[in-house]
């Protein structure tokens, strides 16, 4: 895949690489952000003592990190050597052992089912080629995978146009993907898995959620929207783990 695309250009800056962490998951709202993530993951994935993970778009290493104190091997992949710096420091930092090399999620440089399991966040939505990528992530893993992506049907289309919009017209903007769940259930079942779980965090923008920076604020609202059944018609993002169909 070509260097050119944002998604490489972007996160291979040094000084994006030493602030991603407090860009996404500081004050009140990124840290329920990275609460949220990690109680799906460990939901969806189950017990990890022992089994491998391939945490493919590790970036700084957030999950990866998480996965290893739960007691997986985990191998870390991500194309920029800046984040995987970081990562590398996260992980002495908390003292847990994790793998992290340079990778491609378009070219994953493992053979079939070389993990039980394989996981990616925040990927699908900037990456060239989605499909290609989640092909990949299926062909690596024995039983499951966990990714994530913003929902066609949520507000976060309308930001995923604006940004579209503002790339077309020269102006820097990660201009993302967002999906709709019958694309993915077709990509996942041409891989041979199949859809068993999602969940959706929110019916509002993050965006929305962090300018007000209150989470009582955050969780009472969403709470009462989700009683209301918006929740399952318009959260975002929606994470999903698929499991392998057959042998």
């Amino acid at each position: 895949m070509s260097d050119e695309h944002y998604s490489y250009r972007l996160y291979a800056d040094p000084a994006m690489a030493d602030r991603f962490d407090a860009m996404r998951f500081s004050g009140p709202i990124g840290t329920l952000l990275a609460e949220s993530q990690d109680a799906v993951i460990a939901s969806f994935l189950g017990p990890l003592e022992g089994r491998t993970v391939l945490d493919v778009g590790t970036g700084t290493g957030r999950a990866a990190i998480g996965l290893a104190r739960r007691g997986a091997r985990v191998t870390g992949v991500d194309a920029s050597a800046e984040m995987l710096r970081v990562a590398k420091a996260r992980a002495a930092e908390a003292a847990v052992e994790a793998v992290f090399e340079v990778g491609d999620a378009h070219r994953l440089a493992y053979p079939d089912r070389a993990f039980d399991a394989a996981v990616s966040l925040r990927v699908l939505m900037h990456t060239p080629d989605w499909q290609q990528c989640l092909s990949e992530l299926c062909r690596v893993a024995g039983d499951r995978v966990v990714f994530d992506y913003p929902a066609a049907c949520s507000a976060a289309a309308l930001q995923a146009c604006a940004r579209r919009v503002a790339s077309a017209l020269g102006r820097p903007a990660e201009a993302y993907r967002v999906l709709r769940s019958s694309a993915v259930a077709r990509a996942v079942e041409a891989c041979g898995f199949r859809v068993e779980r999602v969940h959706r965090q929110f019916v509002l923008p993050i965006a929305l959620h962090k300018a007000v920076g209150s989470r009582a604020f955050t969780v009472g609202l969403e709470k009462a929207l989700a009683a209301i059944g918006l929740l399952r018609l318009l959260g975002s993002p929606v994470t999903v783990v698929a499991v392998r169909c057959g042998p």
